[in-house]
């Protein structure tokens, strides 16, 4: 089968890899029909993910069609045409049973945090992912859901992990009635973080980022205020002066450890990866929320420690939430919402790509070439 393979930093490739096989009673085989490259797996392509080896594929965002289920499945037949959520969850362990699927024990038992997640580097388990012609679901009758027939296939796929991602960034935040919302980063979750913000109730919204047609699409999208940070002195200043002197209510990082803003967290967290990440967007929202306000964080960080100013979040006693969407949670609501129109996912898709062309892909995302906001690829036989 085609897939795409990781040949190291900045290098990816198209290639040919042997189809999957069932290896569990409770596996699935799905022929993807769609799949989307995510923000974060621009941390696997540039090198800042451990342990993310040659020859893997990535991709956690897929959906497609059941080729063939293993002897235990019970949910799933041949010809199901499904969306499935990234993380891999057994269902059944101490952490499915509090609906933290993200944090699934069985699936990546020999982590002490993260649970599995498809195509992101064997820090989460060493499953290959969906951008490629077939996958290897396990625990097929957890996570994948089936597409009804009213919800257009890219809608599902955006439910597989951005829109659930920015979905979470917003409850997360405990957003009340009336409350000012700052999200750090327009890529595709921030963009979703902002426009769910208003489903939880926000007074107001702003976006921080610094590539301009990025910020030019989410105050259309979510709708929002903007705010260019290469435009502002001191971001913490700016955001304090804009809301009465006081900080903003909420915070959310959707950007994670590729942040810019700031020369010495690029430098230590980037360059010299002394740190899982620049931590620029954690430091402004300690620095700028309100004191008694509420951070949630699902930027993606490494495996390692962050130095962030965490005597800062004690004294002025704030609320930090974070963890990666519990996907399956979410579903069965965000599906009403995209059923009743209040949200429109695939809107924020700029880019089909045939798969044979995932290399050319990966450089216009991760080097935000021709307005890319969010990019799909699609396999050979990629028609449901």
């Amino acid at each position: 089968m085609l897939a795409m393979t990781y040949r190291g930093p900045y290098r990816v490739r198209a290639d040919q890899k042997a189809e999957p096989d069932i290896e569990h009673p409770n596996d699935a085989i799905v022929r993807v029909t769609r799949s989307a490259i995510c923000g974060s797996d621009l941390h696997l392509y540039h090198g800042l993910i451990p342990d993310t080896r040659v020859g893997s594929t990535f991709g956690h965002e897929f959906t497609g069609v059941v080729e063939d289920v293993g002897t235990s499945v019970q949910n799933l037949k041949v010809g199901d045409h499904v969306l499935v959520p990234f993380n891999i969850a057994c269902g059944s362990c101490y952490f499915c049973s509090k609906e933290l699927y993200g944090n699934c024990h069985n699936s990546n038992p020999e982590a002490t945090a993260v649970g599995a997640i498809f195509g992101y580097s064997h820090t989460a388990g060493g499953y290959d992912g969906g951008q490629a012609e077939y996958v290897r679901v396990p625990f097929a009758d957890i996570g994948p859901l089936k597409i009804e027939d009213d919800v257009d296939e890219e809608d599902a796929l955006m439910c597989t992990d951005a829109l659930p991602t920015g979905y979470q960034a917003a409850e997360m935040g405990d957003i009340r009635e009336g409350d000012t919302v700052v999200v750090f980063g327009a890529g595709p979750v921030g963009i979703f973080a902002a426009r769910c913000a208003w489903l939880f109730g926000a007074g107001r919204v702003i976006v921080v980022d610094h590539v301009d047609y990025r910020l030019e699409f989410v105050r259309k999208y979510a709708p929002c205020e903007t705010v260019n940070f290469k435009e502002v002195d001191d971001m913490v200043v700016h955001l304090k002066k804009i809301t009465d002197w006081l900080g903003p209510d909420v915070c959310i990082d959707a950007v994670g450890a590729e942040a810019g803003g700031s020369a010495l967290q690029r430098l230590t967290g980037v360059k010299l990866k002394l740190q899982a990440g620049a931590a620029t967007a954690i430091f402004w929202a300690i620095n700028s929320v309100r004191k008694g306000g509420n951070i949630s964080i699902v930027g993606v960080y490494g495996p390692t420690f962050n130095a962030v100013p965490i005597g800062n979040a004690i004294n002025k006693g704030l609320t930090l939430r974070m963890n990666q969407a519990s996907v399956k949670r979410h579903l069965p609501r965000l599906m009403e919402h995209i059923q009743a129109g209040r949200l429109d996912p695939k809107a924020i898709i700029t880019h089909r790509v045939p798969l044979e062309e995932v290399s050319d892909a990966y450089h216009m995302f991760s080097s935000k070439l021709d307005n890319c906001i969010k990019t799909v690829l699609i396999p050979p036989r990629g028609a449901f």
